[in-house]
């Protein structure tokens, strides 16, 4: 049985401060910590590298021009053109997990979706993945997204989620199509106490993709790539931090993504990542990851494995069962050190 298996999930939006911390490092679990105590996990002179997008609401039910029902799910955020990726999903919602969800209707280049006010015009068609534009005015065609779309969420949550339920405290640009989850536990008290500790904090924007659309052949190209932007600022304080010996944590899966992209630049990068992270990356920016309780086998566990060997990472899962941590995007964290 897969370990997660038996991780509970999360099953509805928690408090920052009810956030677990596992600490893992030095090739073992290293204890346990609170999440508002986050700061005392590390040392004065280190830097902690947050994800500052919002989440859009990226699920979108919508008819085909016969009247057939599907959902348009978001890939990626909204570009200057009006047009996104996306992928589609059968009819229903969120209350059938996404792997028993029905094929999608057939789609066609050209053809319109319709769901409220919101009208979306099909580009193309590759399979289930599609690159759609919002059709007429931009202003109303967003007003109307935001008001017919809804966060993605999967079956585990049995309550409809709001898009504030899906918020960091501090995000900003509408970029991720799902949560930046793991930043949860900064929320402004934890930001204080970092910055008391004399721990600086820095942003990348970074659009956070979907982890499963529920068709295997879909999921196993996941994570795809992802729009990304990290400043000249942000790579000064990495840089910086990194020459006197301090250690960048990423707070996040996608922030890896963001800082070791932009690593890989150069200096700072303004495009789409298409890095992949996994055993044997080598890591040019990051010292330390938080990040949710993930299953082997997943896209997020593949990236932890650059962190951590797998025989750690199984000890790490082995500790989340036995201290009954909570599982998914609203459940407790690992923080773990390379």
């Amino acid at each position: 049985m897969n370990a997660l298996e038996t991780v509970a999930p999360a099953m509805a939006p928690r408090a920052a401060r009810d956030v677990r911390v596992l600490v893992v490092g030095a090739g073992r679990v290293l204890g346990e910590i609170a999440g508002p105590r986050f700061a005392e996990a590390l040392e004065p002179g280190d830097l902690v590298v947050v994800n500052d997008a919002a989440t859009l609401p990226a699920s979108i039910p919508v008819r085909t021009a016969h009247g057939e029902e599907l959902e348009v799910r978001l890939a990626g955020p909204i570009e200057p053109s009006a047009e996104a990726d996306a992928v589609l999903l059968g009819s229903g919602d969120w209350r059938t997990p996404t792997e028993k969800r029905p094929a999608p209707p057939a789609v066609a280049r050209g053809e319109v979706l319709r769901g409220g006010d919101l009208a979306l015009e099909v580009r193309s068609v590759a399979g289930r993945r599609v690159r759609v534009r919002l059709a007429g005015d931009r202003a109303r065609a967003l007003a109307a997204l935001w008001s017919v779309g809804r966060p993605v969420q999967y079956a585990y949550v049995p309550a409809p989620l709001a898009l504030w339920d899906v918020q960091n405290a501090w995000a900003a640009e509408p970029w991720a199509v799902e949560m930046p989850s793991a930043a949860r536990l900064v929320d402004f008290a934890v930001l204080s106490s970092l910055r008391a500790r004399g721990i600086a904090v820095a942003t990348v924007t970074h659009a956070a993709g979907l982890s499963d659309v529920g068709s295997p052949p879909i999921d196993a190209f996941l994570p795809f790539p992802e729009r990304s932007r990290v400043t000249s600022a942000t790579m000064r304080a990495v840089r910086e931090t990194r020459a006197r010996g301090g250690r960048v944590v990423a707070i996040g899966t996608s922030v890896v993504r963001a800082l070791e992209t932009a690593a890989r630049a150069g200096d700072v990068f303004d495009g789409t990542t298409d890095l992949r992270i996994g055993p044997g990356t080598a890591l040019l920016a990051t010292s330390a990851l938080v990040t949710g309780v993930h299953a082997a086998g997943t896209s997020h566990h593949a990236l932890l494995a650059a962190f951590a060997s797998s025989e750690v990472l199984a000890e790490a899962m082995r500790a989340s069962v036995a201290r009954g941590l909570l599982g998914h995007e609203h459940g407790d964290v690992w923080l773990v050190w390379r």
